[in-house]
């Protein structure tokens, strides 16, 4: 996938105001209608002008798509980093801007895009406010025990010079025991003000976790990699290894190859049921450098005559440890 500059597209600076923006666009739109242009490719610059509008048009994509695309080009091959948008709070606006977008479009909007939309004017007497939604990161740990926090949240909103400017608020959450990725948490009334008298929106966040330098989530389960020197993978050992619980006494089988999973049920995430922990096993090797390392070596090669190319490692399930 390569990254699109929006504003290339639009042949205006990323300084531009909404209103030029929207010149831009109306002036391209016309040169490129399909039912009007003889430029070949007038169909597909069409698409793509529409497309950019979509996003530099709205003040909440437009901010999202501005902080991820400070260190890109356009045609530079690009993925979303992890977790790029989260603290961006944003309504759900945009229903029709998805339809037939590219694949840069659907990666950075594409849950958006889909979200409920109310659209602006239409309010009636008593009519509830919209809701908002946001994607926030916690720490794996927070999921095991439940926690208090502060988040913060920016949305943006433009100022009196038509430029997109970010409002911050500072709301406190309450973390529950047992949260997965990608489920939400509901904070009535922290949406969009009703319209006459009608109740407030609320507030949809949803929870992701920040990367962890030692475990990485799947559902409810919880891995981590256990480097073990070769002579423990091949007789056994007992070792005490940290877990977001704390320490546990792991019990590591004889012929332990590379890859091999051990688990510890019921110490992921905790649910009903609660997900499973799982050590990997990695084959760490000491470097041979003195003459004495080298020699040991040799001498283990010559003890085992062993040739991995020969013997392909069998498939292993999960081992309780």
């Amino acid at each position: 996938m390569k990254f699109q500059d929006y504003y290339e597209t639009l042949g205006v600076p990323r300084s531009a105001t909404q209103d030029e923006i929207k010149r831009a666009y109306r002036k391209l739109a016309r040169k490129f209608h399909p039912d009007v242009s003889k430029e070949p490719d007038a169909e597909l610059r069409f698409k793509a002008i529409g497309e950019a509008y979509a996003v530099l048009k709205d003040p909440e994509k437009r901010a999202a798509y501005d902080q991820v695309g400070q260190s890109w080009k356009a045609g530079q091959d690009f993925q979303p980093p992890p977790g790029w948008d989260a603290g961006f709070e944003f309504r759900g606006d945009g229903a029709d801007d998805g339809r037939d977008a590219s694949d840069f479009f659907e990666a950075l909007f594409g849950r958006r895009a889909r979200a409920e939309h109310r659209p602006a004017g239409h309010e009636r007497a008593h009519t509830r406010g919209q809701d908002h939604h946001a994607k926030v990161l916690i720490d794996l740990e927070d999921a095991y025990r439940g926690a208090q926090r502060s988040i913060s949240l920016r949305m943006p909103a433009v100022d009196a010079h038509g430029q997109v400017v970010l409002q911050s608020r500072t709301l406190d959450l309450t973390i529950p025991k047992g949260i997965r990725a990608g489920q939400h948490l509901r904070l009535a009334g922290q949406g969009d003000p009703g319209f006459g008298g009608g109740p407030a929106g609320d507030l949809f966040l949803e929870i992701g976790f920040n990367p962890h330098p030692q475990y990485h989530v799947e559902g409810r389960d919880v891995f981590a990699n256990l480097p073990l020197a070769p002579w423990e993978a091949a007789l056994g050992c007992s070792l005490s290894l940290p877990t977001p619980e704390g320490s546990v006494q792991v019990t590591v089988p004889e012929r332990s190859a590379a890859g091999r999973q051990l688990r510890l049920r019921g110490k992921g995430i905790p649910g009903n049921p609660a997900g499973d922990f799982y050590f990997v096993v990695a084959i760490v090797l000491p470097p041979a450098i003195t003459d004495a390392e080298k020699a040991a070596y040799h001498a283990f090669a010559k003890a085992f005559h062993f040739d991995p190319r020969a013997t392909p490692a069998p498939s292993r399930k999960a081992d309780p440890a």
